[in-house]
């Protein structure tokens, strides 16, 4: 009995963790997980600033170039210091709650911590 509590109590959070880990979701996805928190991964094709719109945002185009961007990340103004650089072209891969605006799937960045890249494999 008490093998089995400890057994228990050792499994139950490795369990609850793998669980609440963001599922990874390829760019092209991400319109079919509209509202849910996962990770999302694609290719940076471009990125472009409205500098006269309110907030200042910048958008960054995953996969496809815009108009016909898979997914599109949102980079505020006031948060493009916590953000960070984001490189021009590599993969990347977001974390967050993904959104849509006029049919496209999004997300909002606010922090370095909810993306990381890495090259393009050749």
């Amino acid at each position: 009995m008490t093998r089995n509590v400890f057994l228990l109590m050792v499994a139950l959070p490795m369990c609850a963790a793998a669980c609440l880990r963001a599922q990874n979701i390829p760019a092209a996805d991400a319109a079919k997980h509209i509202g849910e928190h996962a990770t999302v991964c694609g290719v940076i094709v471009g990125q472009h600033t409205l500098e006269s719109a309110r907030g200042k945002p910048t958008f960054v185009d995953i996969d496809r170039a815009f108009p016909h961007q898979a997914f599109t990340l949102v980079i505020w103004d006031d948060d493009k210091a916590k953000v960070g650089a984001l490189p021009s072209s590599g993969n990347i891969c977001v974390t967050g709650t993904i959104t849509e605006h006029k049919g496209t799937p999004q997300m909002v960045l606010h922090d370095a911590k909810d993306w990381s890249s890495k090259p393009v494999d050749r």
